[in-house]
């Protein structure tokens, strides 16, 4: 999905000539053809010796292993950039590699709970903001054709530490996630009738149980690789859930009230 829809925006705001595509899924490759988001699909050591921008983006486990195979190609004139939303692991493995000043991290603030190539879209990063990672290690030159790429595309660059990044990610984005698939997996426990699930499901519950739809295959290296910062937003959310079930359980009328319009008040951010 975002690998997709970068190539896409890239195509259509004219900063990409030639796409090629690496991918191990031969139904996946030829799509991609077909949808115009890349122009051929080869080895990953070949496509890079062809690349001046070199785009990682795959599951979360796989990308500071990808970046160092990267790296050890790269030469002067090409960058490598990744699109993964945890940091860390991924700067701390390539921080001595003699090539780091090519790299540059960066995490796109936008995805829907879609994937493979039919989930890319040309309109998908105008508005958002993406995350620059350690700035400072890498080079003048590619960090300023990223920032332009990302500029060009409607993005606001933010920038941060891969620490930072992955925190703010744990409360912001991945607990969401975590938190939708409880949900489903409750609903899915409790009613056992799948024809009331859908009879009675409201558009709240519609678009609070969405993400359950994300692939597990790109969620469960996420919270695996960014473990201690998830177990500790859910250990913050269930104890939430437990003082609002406690109200509940009190009749607490205005403890409840109270709560909610605390809760409604993160309004003035998301407008």
């Amino acid at each position: 999905m975002i690998g997709g829809s970068l190539a896409l925006c890239l195509r259509e705001q004219g900063l990409a000539e030639r796409i090629i595509g690496v991918e191990r899924s031969a139904a996946h490759a030829s799509r991609a053809i077909e949808l115009g988001i890349v122009d051929e699909v080869m080895p990953f050591d070949a496509a890079i010796a062809e690349a001046g921008l070199i785009v990682l983006a795959t599951p979360v486990d796989s990308i500071p292993t990808l970046a160092v195979k990267a790296l050890n190609k790269v030469r002067a004139d090409q960058t490598v950039i990744d699109v993964g939303s945890i940091k860390e692991e991924l700067c701390e493995m390539i921080s001595r590699h003699p090539s780091r000043g090519r790299f540059v991290a960066t995490h796109p603030m936008w995805g829907t709970e879609h994937s493979g190539p039919d989930a890319a879209m040309k309109e998908a990063f105008a508005g958002r903001r993406v995350v620059i990672c350690e700035r400072e290690q890498s080079d003048a030159d590619a960090l300023q054709l990223v920032e332009d790429i990302y500029r060009t595309l409607g993005m606001t660059p933010i920038y941060m530490g891969a620490e930072e990044q992955d925190i703010h990610c744990a409360y912001i984005s991945h607990i969401s996630h975590i938190t939708s698939f409880a949900l489903a997996l409750t609903v899915l426990e409790k009613e056992r009738e799948e024809e009331h699930i859908f009879d009675l499901a409201s558009a709240g519950f519609e678009s609070t149980v969405r993400l359950a739809k994300s692939s597990p295959e790109t969620w469960t290296p996420i919270f695996l690789r960014n473990k201690y910062n998830v177990l500790d937003v859910l250990g913050e959310h269930i104890h939430q859930l437990q003082v609002l079930r406690k109200m509940i359980e009190r009749d607490d009328s205005e403890g409840l009230t109270e709560a909610m319009r605390h809760a409604g008040s993160i309004r003035r951010i998301l407008k």
